[in-house]
């Protein structure tokens, strides 16, 4: 691949696990790409709002790049962002602009860009988190060293009382085991569950998708849960799709309104190219 890492294919010691022991487990081959368009309702032209003299979509490819678990595409419905990346010396593919959904988005060119299906594991990264950090593109991988895992994602636990209630953060249900930090997703809310004593966790909207399982997905009609709490995950869940979630510690801003940018450009004022 591009960035060095040499392809592996089989079973292998793949990686020491992030407790120290080996997982031996069939090797991945993933693909991060990152779907973006300008119509936004709060913060238009979101993909290129600056950010210490570069667009946040740049910010976002560079952590994706950094994070180096493979080649890294931004999905685009605008010319002008796929402009803005070429710039960067990043690799943008145009799709149609009128997708429902970012998971639509990043189907479509993943099959462009990789018609012979090398990569067995696409990492949807959205383009709106400018301060995630590349070890938690990582971290969302690890659940994947389990089979039975269509889906992978990342949580990390609410520690601010006011996100307990925010109906703007989405709460992971999940059992996590204490070794691992990584569990089964039950249910996504906006409500705070589970109730009673102990931790909540915020769902941060990054996703590794198997690629029959992302293929499955976006064939499926959008379901009653998904269209009642307006969460697309819901959808997989009702169709019998095993999503499973691994803690990371720290949760990215998510930059959907002027106030968004204005607070990620203070955090980004000393961080010129992440590394």
């Amino acid at each position: 691949m591009s960035n060095g890492r040499a392809a592996t294919t089989g079973i292998s010691e793949r990686r020491i696990g992030l407790y120290g022991r080996i997982l031996m487990t069939a090797a991945l081959n993933p693909i991060v790409i990152i779907p973006a368009r300008l119509a936004a309702t709060r913060l238009p032209g979101k993909p290129l709002a600056d950010i210490h003299g570069e667009p946040m979509i740049v910010r976002v490819w560079r952590r994706a790049v950094a994070a180096d678990i493979g080649p890294v595409v931004v999905a685009v419905g605008d010319k002008e962002i796929a402009d803005a990346i070429g710039a960067a010396g990043g690799k943008a593919v145009m799709t149609k602009v009128d997708h429902a959904s970012g998971s639509d988005r990043i189907f479509e060119a993943v099959e462009r860009v990789d018609p012979g299906r090398r990569h067995d594991v696409v990492v949807n990264l959205q383009g709106d988190l400018p301060t995630i950090e590349p070890s938690s593109v990582r971290r969302a991988l690890a659940p994947l060293d389990e089979g039975e895992v269509a889906i992978a994602t990342i949580a990390s636990e609410i520690t601010r009382p006011d996100e307990r209630t925010d109906p703007n953060v989405v709460k992971a249900v999940a059992a996590i085991d204490p070794t691992t930090r990584i569990g089964r997703a039950l249910y996504f809310s906006r409500l705070p569950v589970p109730s009673g004593d102990g931790p909540l966790y915020h769902h941060i909207g990054l996703y590794a998708f198997r690629r029959d399982a992302l293929a499955r997905f976006v064939k499926l009609p959008p379901s009653i849960l998904e269209l009642r709490e307006r969460l697309e995950q819901l959808r997989a869940l009702e169709a019998g799709m095993r999503i499973d979630v691994a803690l990371v510690d720290t949760i990215p801003l998510g930059v959907d309104t002027p106030a968004d940018l204005a607070r990620a450009r203070a955090l980004l004022a000393h961080d010129s190219k992440p590394s």
